[in-house]
């Protein structure tokens, strides 16, 4: 049974931090496998923030980014079994939405525009509510 779930959404003021988190388990990839953070605000679509290949070779450990959140926010694994992270700096009011982790067999290697698209995700979590103040 596939469970994905993340923790560590809060609620924080503009310019401050939080550290998301997504606990993994019985993904149906045998050796190598993305994972990625989407976020929904209030009223707009499901957007694609970052992804990273948890796999062997030259791409392990790649990660790409959203335009919207590049060089605020880090995706990160400590290791291919370990919990996935998403570290947010600088938030802003509009990074206000509920965060999902999501998990797909080689989604985040098809390439700038592709790589974040929700339907190359098979499995997710159910999500965590980040509120940030103005």
């Amino acid at each position: 049974q596939v469970q994905l779930s993340e923790s560590g959404g809060d609620s924080v003021q503009a310019g401050g931090s939080l550290r998301l988190s997504c606990l993994a388990s019985g993904l149906p990839y045998v050796s190598a496998y993305c994972l990625a953070w989407f976020r929904q605000a209030p009223g707009k679509e499901r957007e694609g923030l970052a992804t990273i290949y948890s796999g062997t070779g030259l791409a392990s450990g790649r990660t790409t980014y959203a335009d919207s959140v590049k060089g605020r926010f880090t995706i990160s694994q400590d290791n291919a079994q370990g919990p996935l992270y998403l570290q947010m700096d600088s938030l802003k009011p509009e990074d206000t939405a509920v965060y999902y982790c999501a998990a797909s067999r080689l989604t985040c290697l098809r390439g700038a525009g592709l790589d974040l698209e929700e339907s190359g995700y098979d499995h997710w979590g159910q999500g965590t509510q980040v509120t940030v103040s103005s």
